[in-house]
């Protein structure tokens, strides 16, 4: 059997491996956040194929940069499907809106979309607290008395995620039939003199 083959066989029983793992995982075990959860999946299917594979001598015809290769192109889908997969469906808006409009019978006033983004989607999604619950699992947010504060990990993530948005985020994106850069500066218009920051 050629290399080619093999390598082709080998991913298969990866991705095979993958997903019985990560079914497993969200069915039978406790999750804190879906996109760790599911990056910890794929390390484990990498490590188990590589294993079996190797035990069964299954990686024999490859070099050790070959197997080094093949490791790492296992790893790299298995972060690709991390994100694009189980993390997009559990936090996409664009799913939701899809979804949202399906139940509601396939159609949704333009004008109320607003109204089921804050009323419905807010609510359905528990979105502040699987978010409040995101950043406290990754360290960037502390709560201390009803008030949540950033840490110092928090303040580095937030200062490199504005300086992308800022300087690396397109500049004319189309929204709603125009071209801005508003997403690049959504605090350009933010309301002034709130009532909600911490004393």
């Amino acid at each position: 059997m050629n290399r080619y083959l093999q390598a082709c066989l080998a991913t298969v029983a990866f991705v095979l491996t993958l997903f019985v793992i990560h079914f497993l995982h969200v069915h039978y075990f406790r999750v804190n956040v879906v996109l760790y959860a599911a990056l910890i999946d794929a390390l484990i299917a990498v490590a188990v194929t590589g294993g079996v594979l190797w035990a069964v001598r299954g990686l024999a015809a490859f070099s050790g940069l070959e197997r080094v290769l093949l490791l790492s192109v296992w790893a790299l889908a298995g972060y690709a499907f991390a994100i694009s997969v189980p993390t997009v469906v559990d936090r996409s808006l664009s799913f939701y809106i899809l979804e949202k409009l399906q139940q509601r019978g396939g159609g949704i006033q333009q004008a109320r979309m607003g109204d089921v983004f804050v009323n419905e989607y807010m609510v359905e999604h528990r979105l502040v607290d699987i978010r409040l619950t995101e950043q406290l699992q990754s360290g960037t947010i502390t709560i201390d008395n009803g008030c949540v504060r950033l840490t110092d990990k928090g303040e580095r993530v937030a200062s490199l995620g504005r300086f992308y948005r800022t300087h690396f985020l397109p500049k004319e994106r189309l929204i709603m039939g125009q071209y801005t850069d508003d997403l690049t500066d959504p605090f350009r218009h933010s309301a002034k003199g709130v009532d909600y920051q911490c004393r």
